[in-house]
């Protein structure tokens, strides 16, 4: 239960699947005696091990969960009782509030079927990490009431807890919502145990926070914060709160409901007349995360963004909505309860009514059954071969979400690879792509067998599916050079193959390449301008080869021709560099920058 992106015979990449990694190393790890927030696997040896987050707390159930069922009825199993929990931890915070089984169980449905929410838990687990949200205000309400000292330190407990594990669970965004939301509505609320468990779970909260900043990220590619143009991308539109037809698995789908907009509006004037400090608190809650999911479509948001220290690292604005989720789910309900006790001997027709109506003024359908993949036959085969690190093609970028199919396949072959998923990777990760990336082209320079060697990988595993989902060219170049370095095929799980060191023999029959046609750009471009440091391309043919570069500035150029130097040149504006093919048939071409930004103008053959 997740996207349904065609995966071209491979499981489709998407966050769901380094959840589901993330879930299955907590439990793995605490079996062989490791610490369970460490990855041994992803970016092996480039970087040291990496400090996780994620996998709690729902790691903890998926490990007997995993060992029974398998991974896909241990995902499905817990999303679904995500939609249960949310919903009843939201109904029993609702009737600590003095409201009836209906309007209760109506507030709980609207957070539990929250469109929102659930389009969230299709893969990102910030959706899985709102159920804390009504645990959280349903253990405050209970500590306030408790009959004894130490059932009202429990139920405080409970509550700095479910807080607590909001950021644990890696959603540091959603905590600068949650952590002023359980200490503002323990405020409202005011009991002085609970409130100093509320406040002790929002310092705690700030300090995991606090300690994911300041060494994850500050360690990572993401230090310096995201760019404003993804801020950009990420911001919700006004029609988006709207717009039940958005497409989903977007960060732009925003969708809150009609109908529930009305009844938390009518809810909020009706609790203004009882309890305003508590109106006060689910209507900042209900207002403030739609207000901020606008982003840049708001004025000044950018400039608070860009200097706000916490929220510099965020991209994605909308990340509070579950905390609008809840408060309208409140609202509604105490709208609800209005509605009922006008109703008279008719209260149960319309609480069935409204059932109904919620219900499909909300409905939505964000999870789709997935392609799974569960016993690849090359990974079995990786599983049962000697030890030695496997690289997998083609690479990624660390924080691209394509290599979650990496992860994926690791639940069936664990062992360690120099590429990974992660939007927190050291930048050692990305030098190490940035290096290797014309690998998925198939183009090889002198010492990469070697250099192989010495990172000890003895597997290479070729994904044709994810060439195809990633819209990547060169795979039959890739396999093509990978039989002229030694390798041979060992073993074909649909469109995976593992490849292990040969004997020196040629493939009984080629792999297919394009036919004689212009030049195959393949990594390191965008148009025709280099977008890293090196940029590989495929061009037919023989005989003298002329290169024209354009650069704003001095650089220096380097081009290698069939595995060699073929020539040098250092320019500012224009440049030409010059080499002969040797023999009919496709070149691989490797260009080596020493500036960003080199536009390859013109080719002449």
């Amino acid at each position: 239960m997740a996207n349904d992106r065609p995966g071209f015979g491979e499981p489709p990449a998407g966050d769901h699947l380094q959840s589901v990694y993330r879930f299955w190393l907590l439990g793995h790890q605490l079996a062989h005696g490791r610490a369970p927030w460490q990855d041994p696997y992803s970016f092996q040896p480039v970087v040291q091990p990496q400090t996780v987050v994620g996998g709690w707390p729902y790691g903890i159930p998926f490990w007997p969960l995993e060992a029974a069922f398998g991974p896909v009825v241990a995902w499905n199993l817990l999303l679904l009782s995500t939609i249960v929990l949310a919903g009843l931890f939201t109904y029993l915070w609702l009737r600590c509030l003095a409201l009836g089984p209906w309007p209760a169980a109506i507030g709980g449905l609207i957070f539990a079927i929250a469109p929102y929410r659930l389009e969230q838990s299709a893969g990102h687990l910030l959706g899985w990490a709102a159920v804390f949200l009504p645990l959280m205000l349903w253990a405050i309400e209970r500590s306030r009431v408790a009959a004894t000292p130490g059932r009202t330190h429990a139920w405080g407990a409970l509550a700095a807890a479910a807080l607590v594990s909001v950021p644990l669970s890696g959603q540091v965004h959603l905590a600068l919502g949650a952590i002023p939301l359980a200490v503002a509505y323990a405020a409202a609320r005011f009991q002085r145990v609970a409130f100093g468990w509320a406040l002790g779970g929002a310092v705690a909260g700030i300090g995991v926070g606090l300690a994911i900043r300041y060494t994850l990220i500050a360690d990572s590619a993401e230090e310096s914060g995201r760019s404003t143009a993804e801020l950009r991308h990420y911001s919700a539109e006004p029609l988006d709160f709207l717009d039940r037809w958005h497409a989903p698995r977007s960060e732009e789908f925003v969708y809150l409901g009609w109908l529930t907009l009305v009844l938390a509006l009518v809810g909020l004037i009706f609790l203004a007349r009882r309890n305003r400090s508590l109106a006060i608190v689910l209507g900042l809650a209900a207002v403030l995360p739609i207000i901020l999911a606008l982003g840049t479509h708001l004025p000044g948001y950018a400039a608070v963004w860009r200097n706000f220290p916490p929220l510099h690292l965020t991209r994605v604005p909308g990340r509070l909505l579950p905390l609008a989720d809840l408060a309208l789910a409140a609202l509604a309900a105490f709208a609800c309860t209005e509605a009922l006790r006008r109703s008279g001997r008719r209260a149960v027709v319309v609480a069935c009514a409204l059932v109904v109506l919620v219900t499909l003024d909300l409905v939505v359908q964000p999870l789709s059954a997935t392609a799974a993949d569960p016993r690849n036959k090359a990974y079995a085969a990786l599983e049962e071969a000697p030890h030695g690190r496997a690289l997998e093609l083609p690479l990624f970028e660390p924080g691209v979400h394509y290599g979650s199919v990496y992860d994926y396949y690791e639940l069936q072959a664990p062992r360690e690879h120099p590429n990974g998923y992660s939007t927190l990777a050291p930048q050692a990760a990305y030098d190490f792509f940035q290096t290797h990336v014309r690998l998925n082209c198939g183009v090889w320079l002198p010492g990469d067998d070697a250099e192989l060697e010495t990172l000890g990988v003895t597997r290479i595993v070729l994904h044709r599916g994810l060439y195809r989902q990633a819209f990547r060219r060169g795979e039959a170049f890739a396999e093509l050079a990978l039989w002229e370095q030694g390798w041979h095929p060992e073993e074909t799980g649909g469109p995976v193959t593992l490849w292990a060191p040969g004997d020196g023999s040629h493939p009984a029959r080629s792999p297919a390449l394009p036919p004689a046609g212009p030049p195959v750009f393949c990594t390191g471009w965008r148009g025709q301008t280099m977008m890293w440091r090196e940029a590989t391309l495929w061009v037919y043919g023989e005989g003298p080869l002329r290169l024209s570069f354009e650069a704003d500035s001095q650089t220096l150029v380097r081009v290698f021709a069939d595995g060699r130097v073929a020539d040098q040149i250092g320019f500012v504006g224009r440049g030409v560099a010059e080499t002969t093919l040797t023999g009919e048939g496709w070149h691989p071409l490797v260009l080596v920058e020493s500036t960003r930004g080199v536009r390859l103008v013109d080719i002449e053959q």
